[in-house]
């Protein structure tokens, strides 16, 4: 994903079909000068509505698409005829999609599977022909009914990547380099705050022809919960991994204050995230001998399965596949 093509947050105004109009008709013919009424009905207007798919990564296609307008329903014709239903618009978007009420903020439903469709907006209903209104006390009415306003609203959708494992780390803690010695994913890699300004997913092989899916979610800092750094726009991507990897690297001061300050924005952000299962794997180990490690081990909160590993020599990255396997399917 190029970092000017990752889009995963768009705000339009979706406005639905309105119903068509019941038709006001008799029954006109040579030998049957005072038929009765047969105003059909008016189509339903369009609906708008979100697909989910798997060959869309991210939310890009939508967003100069500022109005999704969907086609009016057709009027109702004479013998009964009902009118066409307005055409729909189908907006097809990644698995994990989220779709909000823009004014309230309210979460109305979420896309997770692949073909899964879901009416955003719902076209109105056509009016009904004078035929309905028909009675013994009223054999000829004139009157039909007008078609339903369509829906006008503003809509956001946001994208929240679907990945069994998310990194979770400090800018420069070695998240990427892992993510492309592991998978067939090929991030940005620098030595320098920010490196990655976009999630990046890559599907990684395990043993028996088995995978999982790891994402790399942009470098944390203090004060992200509050929209530091890149702040709550890659926070959220973090809700819907079912593992939380901790990486943080072997030259850290104090390895147990980073992972607590890590936690603590996760907190800030959304408390739910600390039912998540968690690992710890220390980076770039490359340097150290048993000894140094077996010191650093005081500084690893009790009760956190934790691995040493180094993505450049390829040390213990195999382990760390059985850590990560083990977790999501225990």
């Amino acid at each position: 994903m190029a970092d000017s093509n990752f889009i995963d947050y768009v705000k339009f105004c979706s406005r639905s079909g309105a119903g068509g109009a019941g038709a006001m008709h008799f029954r006109r013919e040579k030998h049957v000068p005072k038929g009765g009424p047969d105003g059909g009905d008016g189509g339903r207007g369009g609906h708008i509505i979100l697909r989910g798919s798997t060959q869309v990564w991210t939310l890009l296609h939508l967003k100069y698409k500022k109005h999704v307008i969907a086609e009016p329903g057709k009027g109702g014709d004479g013998g009964r005829r009902t009118g066409a239903d307005g055409k729909d618009v189908i907006l097809e978007v990644p698995l994990g999609t989220v779709a909000k009420d823009a004014e309230t903020g309210e979460k109305r439903f979420e896309i997770t599977t692949d073909g899964q469709e879901v009416i955003l907006t719902k076209g109105g209903r056509g009016g009904l022909g004078n035929d309905h209104f028909k009675s013994s006390t009223n054999q000829a009415p004139h009157y039909a009914q007008p078609g339903e306003e369509g829906i006008e609203e503003w809509i956001i959708l946001e994208l929240k990547l679907l990945a069994d494992v998310g990194l979770v780390g400090f800018p420069n803690a070695g998240k990427s380099t892992l993510l492309s010695s592991i998978s067939a994913a090929k991030p940005e890699i620098g030595d320098y705050p920010f490196t990655t300004l976009v999630p990046n997913l890559g599907v990684v092989s395990y043993r028996d022809d088995k995978s999982f899916v790891m994402a790399d979610i942009p470098g944390i800092i203090e004060g992200a919960a509050e929209g530091k750094g890149l702040g709550i726009r890659f926070l959220r991507h973090i809700e819907r991994n079912s593992i939380l990897l901790f990486l943080i690297p072997a030259d850290a001061k104090d390895i147990g204050d980073q992972y607590r300050i890590l936690l603590g924005e996760l907190r800030k952000y959304n408390p739910e995230l600390l039912d998540k299962k968690r690992l710890l794997a220390i980076s770039k180990v490359d340097m150290l001998d048993e000894e140094l490690m077996q010191e650093m081990e005081r500084d690893i909160p009790k009760d956190l399965p934790y691995v040493f590993i180094s993505s450049v020599s390829q040390y213990n990255l195999e382990k760390l596949k059985d850590l990560i396997w083990q977790a999501i399917h225990s």
